[in-house]
This record gives C-alpha cells, structure tokens and sequence, in this order.
C-alpha cells in the first residue's frame, strides 16, 4: 500500500517544472497588476489589462509581418483603443508603454527571473523567461524595435479565447522557430498538431454552415454572417501564405542537409526533414481545401440561406387576409387601391403589326409544292467526310509509291534523303509539310518486308492495297540509316531510309 501511495505521488508530481514555468509566464501580468496609474481624471487604469492589450498588439505585428514595432507605435494602439475609457495625453502613454514593455522585457537586457521550490526533487530552482525579444535598432532616430520572443509567444497560447481563433498561426509561429533550432522531432508533433487543428477548424466550419441555414432570420442575420466568412477567409489566406513560406523554408534546408551527408547525425536529420516535408504537405492539402471550403460557403450558404429568407416569406404570405381584406373592407381611395393592387396585376399586352416585320426572313414556296424547300446546302455527315480523306490519302500514296518504283527501276537502291532532293528539283517540295507523307514512309518501315496484297489477304488495310499492287511480284526493302532527315521549311523530322529491291531467291 506504501508503495502504490508512493507511486501515485510521483505520478502527480511528475513535470512539476514544467508546470510552474507555465506559471511563471503570468508572473509580469500580474507584476503590472501591482502597479498604480491613474489617468487625468484620477481614474485607476488597468495596467494587468494594458499588458495583455500589448501582448496581443505584438503577436499581430508578427502575423501581419511588421518587424519594425516600437514603444511610439504601442503608445499610439493604446492610445486609439483606450480613448472612450482613459483621459491620458500622448505622451503619457508613451511612458506607460515604456513601463509595460520593461516589465516584460527589463532595461538591464536579462530575462526575467522566478524562483520556486520543486517538490518533484525537493530543490528551490529558477526559470528564466523572455517575453519580448529586441528585434532591431534605428540609430538614425535612436529607436528600439521588438517583437514577441518564444515565451511570449507561448503566453499568447495560454490565453484561450485567442488561442482558439489563431491556434494555427501560433502553431506556425512555433514551428518555424522549431525548424530554425534544428529540433526536427518536436516540429514533426507540431505538424500532427496543426493537423488536428485543421481538423478542428473543418468540424468547425460544417456546423457554421448548418448554423447559417438554420438561423438565418433577417437581412442583417445574413450580413453579420457576411462579415464574418469574410474574416475567416482573410484568416485562411494568410495561413496559407505561412504555409508556402514554411514549405520553402523546409525545402531549403533539405537543400543544405543533403549537401552535408558526411556525418550519422545529418544524415538522421535529413531523414527527418524528408518526413516534414511530407507531412507538411498533407496538412497544407487540408489546410487548401478549407480555403476553398470557405469561400464555397460564402457563395452557396448565404445564397441559399438569401433563399430560405424569401420562400418564409412567401410561406407566410396569406392572400386573403392581407391583400383582399385590406381592399374589401377598408375604403381605400382609387389611387391607393391601384398601389396595393399593381403587383398582382399582368403586363399589358397589345397585339399590333409592326413594320419590322417587312424586313424578317419570308418563306418563298411555289403554290404546287407539297415539301418545304431546304435552307442551307446538304452537309456531308461524318461517314462520308471520313471516306474523302481515306481516298485523298489513298491516291497520294499511290503517287508516292510510283516515285519509289520509278527510281528503283533505274538504280539498284535508292535513300530517303535522294528522293527528298528529286522531290524539290521537280516543285514538289510542298509535299515535304504533309503529316501524310511522313506517315508514308512510317508505313513502309513498319512493314518491311513490303508484298502486294491479294485478294485472299483480307486482314490487310484496303486502301492499301492498290497502293501496294505497284510492286507487282517484287518485295521492297525499307532499311535504317543514323542520318537523321530535318529540312528547315518543315516541321517534321525523319530518319533516313535505304530502299531496294528483295533478291529473288531459287526455290528448293
């Protein structure tokens, strides 16, 4: 029993560190929360409230890019957010951002210091955090630029109602940082965790659209839903952007990994970030269909909710009561009777003969035909279109194929490239741009040895067959030669061919 107790104690408080340094990013909150300012009026201001506001200001400097934040720049948020409840001079504010930001970030440069004692190992420890960072130095102006530094960021996480909105962004944030260390395993359980949050946000947007459907009750319902698949599609944007820019980073440093392979570790790191780099992928996947996603609701949901609206409308629509009582029963005056009737009334319509009509296609028939006259030319159907071209090539081949014998009577063999040079001699050299005299030769080198072809001989090409009948009882060789035949008037390109005749061979 003693043992299990023990156990069970050590089950509690195992991570005790880690919890209290979760603690301790709160400590400057409530560190401002002890301070006391008063604004003009002598009205207290919420200096632990103002050090949140800040927190929030930076981390969305960092989501839209701006590197360049200063205490001026604070001041003036401050000054425009808190402007209805606190009388406080410019100035002023820009004393109470210097406050805040030395609470966060101490003037000696050190990170803040907050001292515990452990009860997991019985031993008083310190942990160090820094929530802001110094990001860069104007010396032109003397001015210092910060930015949220890693626990500042991580405080921003802690505070649940904005952790939920950017919970992704924050991820990202997280996860460059991770990449940029070269902790390469816990930026692997970061992607799982933006998967789930994609998940999370996609859930989310299936009961936002059934939401739309089901409350949509007035145009001011629907231009508040507006307003707001807007803000979630701008959200959904810059994710994406963080998304492109995380791939790119993780490409580049694959880049530098696999040009460095030497070593074991590397070579765990590069398979590592081929891992990232994979599974990144897939939540970007997801991550780009909820973009689409929310656009899609945009244009469908409020379209069909806009429709909802008018068929309720209709619905509740009660002809009698509300449009044949009114006339009935009230004395309306002629003109208003006319106002509540002109919706329900048809357009005029007047039958009249136009004189345009004098001008419009006439129908010219002779007083004995009995079938109307056709109106266009007969078209040629597809059948016969597709016979036309097979008989133009039928005959073209036949031409060529006579060139071939014509040259082979006079020479033992004869080579592409020659008949090419004859062609252009005797003015022909337009049949070098034909497809189908390049499909000719194409032919010839498939089927070589090249016979007649005999009326028994049915599974041949027929439109081939008088094209080959030219050989009469000879055979045609078609051999290859490596030139390779490109005439610069054409775009076609052709491998050169040796042509003869088969020697006949004496039967046994």
């Amino acid at each position: 029993m003693e043992a299990m107790d023990r156990n069970e104690l050590e089950g509690t408080l195992a991570g005790f560190q880690d919890r209290m340094s979760k603690i301790a990013l709160f400590d400057p909150l409530f560190e401002l929360q002890r301070k006391k300012q008063m604004d003009l009026d002598g009205q207290p201001i919420a200096m632990m409230e103002l050090g949140l506001l800040t927190l929030l200001f930076f981390f969305e400097q960092k989501l839209m890019r701006y590197a360049k934040v200063g205490v001026k720049d604070l001041a003036s948020f401050l000054n425009h957010l808190t402007a209805e409840k606190y009388r406080v001079e410019l100035v002023e504010w820009e004393e109470l951002s210097r406050t805040i930001i030395q609470v966060f970030r101490p003037a000696s440069g050190k990170k803040r210091e907050f001292a515990f004692f452990n009860w997991e190992n019985l031993e008083q420890q310190t942990v160090y955090t820094s929530i802001l960072k110094a990001n860069a130095f104007d010396s032109k102006t003397n001015t210092q630029y910060y930015a949220l530094d890693e626990d500042g960021l991580e405080l921003v996480f802690a505070t649940k109602e904005f952790y939920s909105e950017f919970q992704l962004s924050i991820h990202q944030l997280v996860l460059r940082k991770q990449l940029e260390k070269g902790e390469f395993q816990g930026a692997l359980r970061q992607i799982n965790e933006m998967r789930v949050d994609v998940e999370s946000l996609q859930d989310r947007m299936i009961k936002l659209e059934h939401e739309i459907k089901r409350n949509i009750a007035s145009e001011e319902t629907i231009h508040r839903y507006s307003i707001l698949l807007e803000d979630i599609y701008m959200r959904l944007q810059r994710e994406n952007d963080e998304f492109e820019e995380l791939k790119q980073f993780v490409k580049e440093t694959r880049m530098r990994l696999h040009a460095d392979m030497n070593l074991e570790k590397q070579q765990r790191a590069y398979e590592y970030i081929l891992k990232i780099a994979s599974e990144l992928e897939k939540v970007h996947g997801d991550h780009s269909g909820l973009l689409k996603q929310s656009m899609d609701l945009k244009n469908q949901a409020l379209h069909s909710a806009k429709e909802s609206l008018y068929y309720t409308g209709i619905s509740a629509f009660n002809f009698d009561q509300d449009i044949a009582s009114l006339v009935m029963g009230s004395p309306l005056p002629t003109e208003a009777l006319k106002a509540v009737t002109a919706p329900f009334m048809g357009l005029e319509q007047t039958k009249s003969w136009s004189p345009l009509t004098v001008f419009a296609e006439q129908s010219i028939t002779g007083q004995n035909e009995q079938e109307p006259r056709e109106d266009a030319f007969l078209e040629v159907t597809e059948e016969e279109d597709i016979n036309g071209f097979a008989r133009n090539r039928q005959s073209f081949f036949k031409v060529i194929m006579g060139l071939v014998v014509e040259q082979l009577e006079r020479y033992e063999s004869v080579e592409l490239q020659q008949l090419f040079n004859i062609l252009k001699n005797n003015g022909r050299s337009e049949w070098l741009t034909y497809r189908s005299f390049y499909d000719f030769w194409l032919i010839l080198h498939q089927r070589s040895p090249v016979r007649a072809v005999f009326s028994n001989q049915d599974s041949w090409d027929t439109s081939l067959a008088e094209v080959f009948s030219l050989l009469g009882r000879r055979v045609l060789l078609v051999q290859e030669l490596p030139q390779i035949i490109a005439d610069d008037a054409t775009r076609y390109q052709i491998q050169n061919m040796k042509l003869s005749w088969e020697e006949e061979r004496d039967a046994l």
